[in-house]
């Protein structure tokens, strides 16, 4: 283990769990992919929550950190899972939150644009930016 990640774990992770699920959300949010790569590398549970509710993918959209998004989409977190207080996924986070990158990865890896908040809102009904609106819309 490199020596930066450990300080980070020391730092960040409970000292009797380095593999604390929160650690994974944190780094993440943190978009500190050398953290993220090496708590998937040692079996992070990709499944892991907030107190909000959201997951490490979220976490990484928050930070707009591109090699954090890809690392939890190879690794086979859920694309579009849903926080339950509102029904929100990455994809609606990132698009009403201007995190344009974010918006672009999670769509070419596949995330559902039919998703609707519990509001009955999507992610183009929610885009931020012009950019966000563009990439959203439905090609014809």
């Amino acid at each position: 283990m490199a020596a930066d990640i450990a300080a980070w774990l020391q730092q960040h992770a409970d000292i009797n769990d380095p593999l604390d699920p929160q650690a994974l959300i944190l780094a993440s949010q943190q978009g500190r992919h050398d953290v993220v790569t090496y708590l998937l590398a040692h079996e992070a549970d990709l499944a892991a929550l907030d107190h909000y509710g959201n997951n490490a993918l979220w976490a990484a959209c928050y930070s707009e950190n591109s090699e954090c998004i890809a690392a939890l989409i190879k690794a086979g977190i859920d694309l579009n899972y849903q926080n339950p207080a509102a029904g929100a996924s990455a994809l609606i986070f990132a698009a009403s939150s201007g995190r344009e990158q974010a918006v672009r990865q999670l769509l070419d890896a596949g995330a559902d644009t039919r998703i609707k908040t519990h509001d009955d809102f999507t992610a183009l009904d929610l885009a931020s930016t012009r950019t966000i609106l563009n990439l959203l819309k439905p090609k014809s």
